[in-house]
């Protein structure tokens, strides 16, 4: 049957496309517009085969085989079939298991039920040789794509480009046309801001712990001549007080609790959303400014932003609608078919279109201004919300099961732009952010 199928091993075709234009094989350092993508490849194929297109067959890994946000956008493209493989992590580096035998299998039951005439194959890998032998024996074409290799470097097996009847390269131009090279991702800063503390908070730096959970070591101070020096304050096995939601350090005596209560500061010294809650509103006289100039903003984590000793929210607060209350069943629709179609997944991106949606569905306005006013902390039933709709795109956790506190801060900087816009009557201005995979 005169039609064509492309089989593309997508860690390959982007991890090339990466070294190509950024210099390494990271798929963080790129973003990928997989319709303009796919578009390429369909129209390629099509004029290299002289045939109709019959599938584009997606080959990539997922942690648990759970489909990320950019498996979601191709799996509902015409034409187009995902087949996912595992992601592990191993000596810390991210390895797929299973891709190339799933492209084994479909090469050859292709080849074998006659289904199509020729094969386009996008990959580099000399696993798949025999796959592609047994193809060219039930009278297959097989056509052999390469991404154009960064500084003269060869990027497949000899093998296989030996025996492909056709072989192709995907040079820069053609890459270009759907990928791009991104900046490393950084902080999450808003181009501006209207209120001088929302600025203050969006632009703090992630905590420098944020990648294992645990707090610096704190170092011991000077004791008098002669004396034993005080051991330096360090959490046992590396595993801080600050992943599991608790203050990083306990006071020793009621005299350092009441001092560290009245100046409204953990005992690190890094301030939590509580300690920032007061920015921008009026101080009790006598009030002073807790926050050092500079310090690093310790967003909460999983145990949400209530700690040990916090009063209760107040009633108000407490009242304020969630996203479910104010959604109806044809809006949950809407949305998931929003989630699936466009919504890339970039964790800024995420907070901002559960803050929109939110807001669109309130009837009473003046909410708004009341969730505002709790600055920079979100209502613990909200900010739950929110965290739980952030997990659908594959967010806020490792394989090693710790917290990602970028994509933490992340979720929680784009929920508060988007809320900030109202509030000022000033549009919140796209964030450029890289998509991470």
């Amino acid at each position: 049957m005169d039609r064509c199928v492309v089989l593309v091993d997508a860690g390959y075709l982007l991890g090339a496309a990466a070294s190509l234009l950024a210099g390494e094989p990271m798929r963080s350092r790129i973003s990928v517009d997989h319709a303009a993508l796919i578009r390429g490849l369909r129209e390629r194929a099509e004029a290299d085969t002289q045939c109709d297109l019959l599938r584009i067959y997606w080959f990539d890994g997922a942690p648990d085989r759970v489909p990320q946000p950019e498996h979601r956008r191709l799996r509902v493209m015409p034409r187009v079939t995902v087949r996912l493989g595992a992601l592990t992590r191993s000596d810390g580096r991210w390895a797929q298991k299973g891709v190339d035998a799933a492209m084994h299998a479909e090469l050859t039951e292709l080849a074998r039920n006659r289904a199509c005439s020729d094969i386009v194959l996008v990959t580099g890998d000399g696993d798949l040789l025999p796959g592609l032998m047994s193809a060219k024996e039930h009278g297959v074409a097989v056509h052999l794509w390469a991404v154009q290799a960064a500084d003269g470097d060869y990027n497949q097996s000899e093998d296989l480009v030996a025996e492909a009847d056709e072989r192709r390269v995907l040079d820069r131009s053609w890459i270009t046309e759907a990928v791009r090279a991104t900046e490393p991702p950084g902080v999450c800063a808003p181009q501006s801001a209207s209120r001088p503390e929302i600025a203050a908070i969006l632009s703090a730096p992630l905590p420098e712990t944020a990648k294992n959970g645990s707090a610096r070591a704190t170092p011991a101070p000077p004791t008098p001549q002669g004396g034993p020096a005080a051991p330096a304050a360090t959490p046992p096995d590396g595993q801080g007080s600050e992943a599991a939601g608790e203050p990083a350090a306990t006071p020793s005596t009621e005299d350092e609790q009441d001092e560290s209560a009245g100046t409204g500061r953990n005992a690190t010294g890094v301030p939590t959303p509580k300690d920032l809650a007061g920015l921008g509103r009026p101080q009790p006289t006598g009030a002073t400014q807790s926050t050092p100039p500079g310090a690093t903003l310790r967003w909460s984590s999983e145990r949400g932003w209530v700690e040990r000793g916090t009063p209760g929210e107040s009633p108000e607060i407490a009242a304020l609608p969630t996203l479910a209350q104010l959604t109806t069943a044809e809006q949950r629709w809407a949305d998931r078919e929003e989630d699936i179609t466009a919504v890339s997944g970039d964790p800024f991106e995420v907070g901002q279109v559960f803050a929109r949606r939110w807001q669109e569905r309130l009837s009473a306005p003046a909410n708004v201004q009341t969730l505002a006013g709790e600055y920079p902390r979100i209502p613990h039933r909200i900010d739950g919300e929110l965290l739980r709709y952030a997990a659908r795109f594959g967010l806020l956790a490792h394989k090693d099961d710790q917290i990602d506190e970028h994509d933490r801060y992340a979720i929680r900087a784009g929920f508060w732009r988007e809320i900030d816009a109202p509030v000022t009557g000033q549009p919140a201005p796209a964030e450029d952010t890289a998509v991470s995979d």
